[in-house]
C-alpha cells in the first residue's frame, strides 16, 4: 500500500511515526516502526527526504527516509512543538531535558 504524504502537513517541528517495512525474515516481511522528530525536510516532489531523529537507549539515531517510498506505509504525527527553525540540526548537540521544546498544542472541540 503506496500512501502519499501532503509536504504541508510536515515540517521541522513535528513528532512523527514511521510504519514502513524494514526488516525480511525468511519469506515475510515485517513492519517495523521509527518514532521520532524530524529535524530537517529537503527537495520537493517526488525526490523529497526528511531526516529524523530518535534517541536510543542514549543514543541518538538519525534515518533519511523518501517521502514517497513504497516501503513506508504510514506516517502519522504524534505531536507537534513550537519552533522558530527550519532545520533543527542544534538537538544533535543537545543532551537530556535540554533537548525539549515547547509543545504546540491544538485546540479541538470538546464534546
Amino acid at each position: 500500500m503506496h500512501v502519499r504524504v501532503k509536504e504541508t502537513q510536515l515540517a521541522a517541528e513535528k513528532a512523527v511515526g514511521m510504519k514502513g517495512k524494514g526488516v525480511k525474515e525468511t519469506e515475510r516481511e515485517r513492519v517495523q516502526i521509527f518514532e521520532g522528530i524530524i529535524i530537517g525536510l529537503r527537495g520537493s516532489g517526488p525526490r523529497a527526504t526528511m531526516t529524523v531523529r530518535k534517541v536510543s537507549f542514549g543514543q541518538g539515531v538519525e534515518r533519511i527516509f523518501p517521502l514517497h517510498a513504497r516501503t513506508i506505509e504510514k506516517i502519522e504525527v504524534v505531536k507537534s512543538a513550537h519552533v522558530r527553525r527550519a532545520k533543527l540540526y542544534f538537538l544533535r548537540e543537545r543532551k537530556g531535558k535540554a533537548s525539549r521544546m515547547k509543545e504546540k498544542r491544538v485546540n479541538t472541540p470538546t464534546a
